[in-house]
């Protein structure tokens, strides 16, 4: 890849908008390029960094803590970036107990609303504003 994309080519390559490409340079997640020609052009690194940002937000991190991992990885800070990793662990950990919980709890409000056939179904009642 040369270093000839222009805003559009880089959302293109990083799957994304030409405004969330300007969102992450405003937020200083990606660097602003000099224009060359009356133009910024983007080389592999911005490629790079954008499929970075994309895919560590997949797995649940905040773009503060993006920018936290983007200057840890120029510093080779491992142990603080092995410290933000586990705390997203942590907490997609509780997110999945959380579901599983909800999820359980409507699979009971199920088998019981097919239980029977007449009265209040359970899932309605369990809805419904104290």
């Amino acid at each position: 890849m040369t270093a000839d994309l222009t805003i559009a080519g880089l959302a293109r390559a990083g799957t994304v908008g030409v405004e969330t490409i300007r969102y992450y340079q405003r937020r200083g997640l990606l660097p602003v390029p000099a224009r060359a020609g009356g133009i910024r052009r983007y080389g592999p690194d911005a490629v790079r960094r954008l499929r970075f940002i994309r895919s560590a937000q997949g797995a649940g991190f905040t773009l503060e803590e993006i920018a936290e991992l983007l200057a840890l990885d120029a510093g080779e800070d491992r142990a603080r970036a092995r410290e933000l990793a586990q705390a997203r662990i942590a907490a997609l950990d509780a997110r999945i107990a959380e579901l599983t919980a909800a999820r359980d709890a409507l699979g009971r409000l199920a088998a019981a609303c097919g239980a029977t056939a007449s009265g209040p179904c359970p899932i309605l009642s369990a809805f419904e504003p104290e």
